[in-house]
């Protein structure tokens, strides 16, 4: 494991490398701004709050592989990313499936650091209560950004749609729920003990 100020160097270094690449000339300037929002949103939040609270180096590297989807989703729009648009002609699929990855990340990424903040500031433990609590949270985030896809295609009106990425599909928002929901879930079954051991070490 890489000492703090090399873990967070290497990170930051990562993030503006790619974050430099997305910027240049891409598909559709407005749903590149759309989708880097958040990254753009999140980046000052965890500077500011980090002197009073530190996430685990495992939270702030799923934080990272979440900014990466982002960008490369706001770099190409995330119906026109080039190696699953090659699987889906390849393999006759339906649809170019980014926007999966990313509404899975939605809920495997936030149901970590939910985890995080309310084991740190809640007088919770882990179980099943934790478990369902993180799910709902990442659920609700996921229903959050429906609705702000939805109040963008209200206001903007047909030149959102690269945003909001439907691909033709009336099931799509149901779709972007539930991957978000079976990612939280993922999250917790596969990564729990890595991310308790974590913590731990943290307070020592």
């Amino acid at each position: 494991m890489l000492t703090k100020p090399r873990f967070y160097v290497s990170l930051l270094t990562i993030l503006s490398l790619v974050f430099i690449w997305s910027a240049i000339a891409p598909l559709d300037r407005l749903t590149w701004w759309l989708e880097v929002l958040p990254v753009l949103i999140a980046l000052p939040i965890l500077f500011k709050t980090y002197p009073k609270f530190q996430f685990t180096q495992l939270a702030y590297l799923l934080m990272l592989v979440h900014a990466i989807i982002l960008l490369i989703g706001g770099h190409y729009t995330y119906a026109e990313v080039p190696l699953l648009n090659w699987l889906r002609d390849t393999f006759d699929l339906s649809r170019n499936y980014y926007d999966r990855i990313g509404h899975l990340a939605q809920g495997f990424i936030p149901a970590i650091i939910a985890r995080e903040i309310l084991l740190k500031k809640l007088p919770l433990v882990a179980g099943s209560w934790l478990f369902f609590i993180v799910c709902c949270i990442c659920l609700s985030i996921s229903v959050l950004y429906e609705f702000i896809e939805w109040w963008v295609a209200i206001y903007q009106g047909g030149a959102a749609d690269a945003f909001l990425g439907t691909q033709g599909d009336i099931w799509d928002t149901q779709w972007d729920m539930f991957c978000a929901l079976i990612g939280s879930i993922a999250a917790q079954l596969l990564l729990a003990k890595t991310h308790d051991k974590q913590m731990i070490v943290m307070q020592l």
